[in-house]
Protein backbone atom coordinates (compact mmCIF):
# COMPACT_ATOMS: atom_id res chain seq x y z
CA UNK A 1 0.00 0.00 0.00
CA UNK A 2 1.05 3.48 -0.63
CA UNK A 3 0.08 5.75 1.60
CA UNK A 4 -0.23 9.69 2.54
CA UNK A 5 1.91 10.22 5.82
CA UNK A 6 0.02 13.11 6.96
CA UNK A 7 -3.63 11.84 6.60
CA UNK A 8 -3.11 8.09 6.89
CA UNK A 9 -5.16 7.57 3.69
CA UNK A 10 -4.86 4.32 1.55
CA UNK A 11 -3.55 6.26 -2.05
CA UNK A 12 -2.75 3.46 -4.12
CA UNK A 13 -2.93 -0.55 -3.64
CA UNK A 14 -0.34 -2.57 -5.39
CA UNK A 15 -0.57 -6.06 -7.07
CA UNK A 16 2.03 -7.82 -7.72
CA UNK A 17 2.37 -9.80 -11.28
CA UNK A 18 1.78 -13.07 -12.03
CA UNK A 19 4.91 -15.38 -10.83
CA UNK A 20 6.06 -12.68 -8.67
CA UNK A 21 5.38 -11.89 -5.01
CA UNK A 22 6.58 -9.16 -3.13
CA UNK A 23 9.24 -9.67 -0.69
CA UNK A 24 9.66 -6.92 2.02
CA UNK A 25 10.59 -2.99 1.51
CA UNK A 26 10.32 -0.65 -0.66
CA UNK A 27 11.85 2.79 -2.13
CA UNK A 28 11.38 5.66 -4.17
CA UNK A 29 14.27 7.01 -6.88
CA UNK A 30 15.31 10.38 -5.67
CA UNK A 31 13.02 12.44 -8.19
CA UNK A 32 9.90 10.77 -6.98
CA UNK A 33 9.44 9.17 -10.09
CA UNK A 34 9.69 5.58 -9.64
CA UNK A 35 8.60 3.31 -6.65
CA UNK A 36 11.41 0.31 -6.19
CA UNK A 37 10.12 -2.46 -4.41
CA UNK A 38 11.97 -6.08 -3.61
CA UNK A 39 10.31 -8.73 -5.29
CA UNK A 40 10.29 -12.63 -5.87
CA UNK A 41 10.41 -14.52 -9.34
CA UNK A 42 9.55 -17.90 -7.48
CA UNK A 43 9.80 -20.26 -10.24
CA UNK A 44 13.36 -19.17 -11.14
CA UNK A 45 14.42 -18.54 -7.51
CA UNK A 46 16.00 -15.41 -7.94
CA UNK A 47 15.23 -11.62 -6.81
CA UNK A 48 13.99 -8.75 -8.86
CA UNK A 49 13.16 -5.03 -8.50
CA UNK A 50 9.83 -4.10 -9.31
CA UNK A 51 9.43 -0.82 -10.49
CA UNK A 52 6.40 1.49 -10.34
CA UNK A 53 5.39 5.14 -12.20
CA UNK A 54 4.69 7.17 -8.90
CA UNK A 55 3.59 10.14 -11.48
CA UNK A 56 0.88 8.10 -13.44
CA UNK A 57 -1.12 5.93 -11.00
CA UNK A 58 1.64 3.22 -10.17
CA UNK A 59 1.39 1.44 -13.17
CA UNK A 60 4.01 -0.86 -13.17
CA UNK A 61 7.19 0.54 -16.07
CA UNK A 62 9.23 -2.74 -15.31
CA UNK A 63 11.80 -5.09 -13.40
CA UNK A 64 15.28 -5.32 -12.87
CA UNK A 65 17.61 -8.06 -11.15
CA UNK A 66 18.32 -7.33 -7.45
CA UNK A 67 21.52 -8.88 -7.62
CA UNK A 68 20.84 -12.18 -5.89
CA UNK A 69 18.22 -14.25 -4.26
CA UNK A 70 15.94 -13.64 -1.57
CA UNK A 71 15.95 -9.50 -1.50
CA UNK A 72 14.40 -7.84 1.79
CA UNK A 73 15.23 -4.45 2.35
CA UNK A 74 16.62 -1.59 -0.34
CA UNK A 75 17.45 1.90 -0.14
CA UNK A 76 18.34 4.64 -1.98
CA UNK A 77 21.80 6.46 -1.88
CA UNK A 78 22.13 9.63 -2.81
CA UNK A 79 23.79 9.16 -6.40
CA UNK A 80 20.76 7.27 -7.68
CA UNK A 81 22.01 3.68 -6.68
CA UNK A 82 19.71 1.26 -5.35
CA UNK A 83 21.21 -0.50 -2.01
CA UNK A 84 19.51 -4.12 -1.78
CA UNK A 85 19.74 -6.60 1.06
CA UNK A 86 19.75 -9.84 -0.51
CA UNK A 87 18.83 -12.16 2.29
CA UNK A 88 19.86 -15.57 0.52
CA UNK A 89 16.91 -17.52 1.48
CA UNK A 90 15.12 -18.87 -1.09
CA UNK A 91 10.83 -19.65 -1.04
CA UNK A 92 7.81 -20.47 -3.09
CA UNK A 93 4.72 -20.05 -2.66
CA UNK A 94 3.56 -23.62 -2.64
CA UNK A 95 5.73 -24.19 0.37
CA UNK A 96 4.83 -21.12 2.42
CA UNK A 97 7.53 -19.73 4.19
CA UNK A 98 9.53 -23.03 4.48
CA UNK A 99 13.38 -22.00 3.60
CA UNK A 100 14.53 -23.99 0.60
CA UNK A 101 18.16 -23.82 0.46
CA UNK A 102 20.01 -22.97 3.77
CA UNK A 103 22.92 -25.45 3.45
CA UNK A 104 23.67 -23.67 -0.20
CA UNK A 105 22.42 -19.91 0.50
CA UNK A 106 24.41 -17.01 -0.39
CA UNK A 107 23.49 -13.24 0.70
CA UNK A 108 24.61 -10.19 -0.34
CA UNK A 109 24.49 -6.56 -0.37
CA UNK A 110 24.06 -5.45 -4.13
CA UNK A 111 24.54 -2.31 -5.20
CA UNK A 112 21.87 -1.75 -8.64
CA UNK A 113 21.32 0.96 -11.19
CA UNK A 114 17.71 2.10 -12.11
CA UNK A 115 18.76 0.77 -15.42
CA UNK A 116 19.34 -2.22 -14.12
CA UNK A 117 22.97 -2.79 -14.25
CA UNK A 118 24.11 -4.89 -11.22
CA UNK A 119 27.08 -2.43 -10.58
CA UNK A 120 28.88 -4.32 -7.16
CA UNK A 121 27.62 -7.46 -5.12
CA UNK A 122 29.47 -7.38 -1.68
CA UNK A 123 29.41 -11.00 0.24
CA UNK A 124 29.94 -12.34 3.65
CA UNK A 125 33.00 -14.70 3.98
CA UNK A 126 32.06 -18.47 2.96
CA UNK A 127 31.66 -19.53 6.50
CA UNK A 128 29.57 -16.94 7.17
CA UNK A 129 26.94 -18.32 4.46
CA UNK A 130 24.02 -18.94 6.49
CA UNK A 131 24.32 -14.93 7.81
CA UNK A 132 21.47 -13.69 5.62
CA UNK A 133 21.40 -9.87 5.22
CA UNK A 134 17.45 -8.49 6.13
CA UNK A 135 17.64 -4.98 6.28
CA UNK A 136 19.71 -1.91 5.83
CA UNK A 137 20.33 2.05 6.72
CA UNK A 138 22.51 4.35 4.97
CA UNK A 139 24.56 7.31 6.90
CA UNK A 140 24.75 10.92 4.68
CA UNK A 141 27.98 9.67 3.62
CA UNK A 142 26.96 6.93 2.27
CA UNK A 143 28.08 3.82 4.24
CA UNK A 144 25.67 0.88 4.42
CA UNK A 145 24.56 -0.82 7.83
CA UNK A 146 23.28 -4.41 7.61
CA UNK A 147 21.42 -5.71 10.35
CA UNK A 148 21.80 -9.79 10.24
CA UNK A 149 19.88 -12.86 11.13
CA UNK A 150 21.95 -16.22 11.52
CA UNK A 151 20.16 -19.75 10.25
CA UNK A 152 22.26 -21.60 12.23
CA UNK A 153 22.47 -22.84 15.69
CA UNK A 154 22.01 -19.90 17.92
CA UNK A 155 24.63 -21.16 20.24
CA UNK A 156 27.43 -19.76 17.19
CA UNK A 157 29.26 -16.73 18.45
CA UNK A 158 28.61 -15.10 14.63
CA UNK A 159 28.58 -10.87 14.02
CA UNK A 160 25.30 -9.80 13.10
CA UNK A 161 26.39 -6.40 12.13
CA UNK A 162 28.29 -5.16 9.03
CA UNK A 163 28.98 -1.88 7.66
CA UNK A 164 30.16 -1.52 3.97
CA UNK A 165 31.35 1.72 2.69
CA UNK A 166 31.62 1.47 -1.18
CA UNK A 167 33.79 4.41 -1.42
CA UNK A 168 36.78 2.63 0.07
CA UNK A 169 35.66 -0.88 -0.45
CA UNK A 170 35.48 -1.63 3.01
CA UNK A 171 33.61 -4.08 5.19
CA UNK A 172 33.69 -4.12 8.83
CA UNK A 173 31.84 -6.95 10.92
CA UNK A 174 31.29 -6.83 14.87
CA UNK A 175 33.06 -8.84 16.56
CA UNK A 176 31.37 -8.44 20.06
CA UNK A 177 30.11 -12.30 19.69
CA UNK A 178 26.57 -10.77 21.49
CA UNK A 179 24.95 -12.95 18.54
CA UNK A 180 23.76 -15.43 21.19
CA UNK A 181 22.55 -12.64 23.06
CA UNK A 182 20.50 -11.78 20.39
CA UNK A 183 19.27 -14.95 19.74
CA UNK A 184 21.11 -14.72 16.39
CA UNK A 185 18.72 -11.90 15.02
CA UNK A 186 18.42 -8.68 14.28
CA UNK A 187 14.99 -6.89 13.74
CA UNK A 188 15.53 -3.39 12.79
CA UNK A 189 18.52 -1.03 12.33
CA UNK A 190 18.82 2.49 12.15
CA UNK A 191 22.01 4.69 11.58
CA UNK A 192 23.69 8.54 12.05
CA UNK A 193 26.85 9.79 11.05
CA UNK A 194 28.70 7.97 14.22
CA UNK A 195 26.53 5.25 15.45
CA UNK A 196 24.44 2.32 14.82
CA UNK A 197 21.01 1.00 16.03
CA UNK A 198 20.11 -2.90 16.40
CA UNK A 199 17.06 -4.43 17.40
CA UNK A 200 16.22 -7.88 18.34
CA UNK A 201 13.05 -8.53 19.78
CA UNK A 202 14.48 -12.21 20.28
CA UNK A 203 16.37 -10.76 22.07
CA UNK A 204 14.89 -8.45 23.75
CA UNK A 205 17.69 -6.04 23.67
CA UNK A 206 19.03 -2.81 22.00
CA UNK A 207 22.60 -2.42 21.32
CA UNK A 208 23.98 1.34 20.15
CA UNK A 209 27.14 0.30 18.28
CA UNK A 210 30.20 3.12 17.21
CA UNK A 211 30.22 2.93 13.36
CA UNK A 212 34.20 3.09 12.99
CA UNK A 213 35.13 0.23 14.53
CA UNK A 214 31.46 -1.65 15.82
CA UNK A 215 32.03 -1.39 19.05
CA UNK A 216 28.99 -1.70 21.61
CA UNK A 217 28.71 1.54 23.61
CA UNK A 218 24.85 1.08 25.02
CA UNK A 219 22.90 -1.90 25.89
CA UNK A 220 19.59 -1.71 26.27
CA UNK A 221 16.81 -4.67 27.42
CA UNK A 222 13.14 -4.30 26.43
CA UNK A 223 10.54 -6.77 25.74
CA UNK A 224 9.80 -7.43 22.07
CA UNK A 225 11.96 -4.35 21.19
CA UNK A 226 12.15 -3.84 17.22
CA UNK A 227 11.42 -0.58 15.88
CA UNK A 228 14.62 1.80 15.85
CA UNK A 229 15.07 5.15 13.85
CA UNK A 230 17.02 7.99 14.06
CA UNK A 231 16.58 11.43 14.98
CA UNK A 232 17.79 14.87 16.68
CA UNK A 233 17.70 13.51 20.31
CA UNK A 234 19.02 9.98 19.71
CA UNK A 235 17.82 7.21 18.37
CA UNK A 236 13.58 6.25 18.81
CA UNK A 237 12.56 2.05 19.59
CA UNK A 238 9.36 0.55 20.05
CA UNK A 239 8.11 -2.54 20.94
CA UNK A 240 4.78 -4.83 20.29
CA UNK A 241 4.03 -4.26 23.51
CA UNK A 242 3.64 -0.45 23.33
CA UNK A 243 6.91 0.76 24.89
CA UNK A 244 7.85 4.28 22.91
CA UNK A 245 11.58 5.54 24.42
CA UNK A 246 14.27 7.66 22.68
CA UNK A 247 17.84 6.43 23.79
CA UNK A 248 19.84 9.51 24.76
CA UNK A 249 17.74 10.93 26.80
CA UNK A 250 15.89 8.74 28.85
CA UNK A 251 12.42 9.87 27.94
CA UNK A 252 9.79 6.59 27.81
CA UNK A 253 5.97 6.30 27.52
CA UNK A 254 3.60 3.73 27.48
CA UNK A 255 1.03 3.36 24.81
CA UNK A 256 -1.66 1.41 26.41
CA UNK A 257 -3.60 1.14 22.82
CA UNK A 258 -1.32 0.34 20.42
CA UNK A 259 0.98 -2.64 19.86
CA UNK A 260 4.12 -1.24 17.23
CA UNK A 261 4.96 -3.63 14.51
CA UNK A 262 8.25 -4.47 13.61
CA UNK A 263 9.57 -0.97 11.95
CA UNK A 264 10.04 2.83 12.58
CA UNK A 265 10.72 4.87 9.09
CA UNK A 266 12.11 8.74 9.33
CA UNK A 267 9.32 11.31 7.60
CA UNK A 268 9.49 14.59 6.28
CA UNK A 269 7.37 16.79 5.42
CA UNK A 270 5.22 15.96 2.18
CA UNK A 271 6.61 12.74 2.02
CA UNK A 272 5.01 9.60 0.83
CA UNK A 273 5.63 6.05 2.10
Amino acid sequence: MVLDCASGDVLQRLHAPVGRHFYGHGTFTNDGEILATTENDFEAGSGVIGLWDARNGYVRIGEIPSGGVGPHDIRTLSDGTFAVANGGIETHPETGRTKLNIPTMRPNLSYVSVDGDVLDVVELARELHKNSIRHLAVSTSGQVAMGLQWQGDVADKVPLVALHDRATGSLLLNQSHSSKQMKGYVGSVAMSNDKIAVTSPRGATVQILHAQDLSVLQKDSLRDVCGVAHMSAGFVITSGSGDFQVLGDGVRAKQATLSWDNHLVELRAGQRL
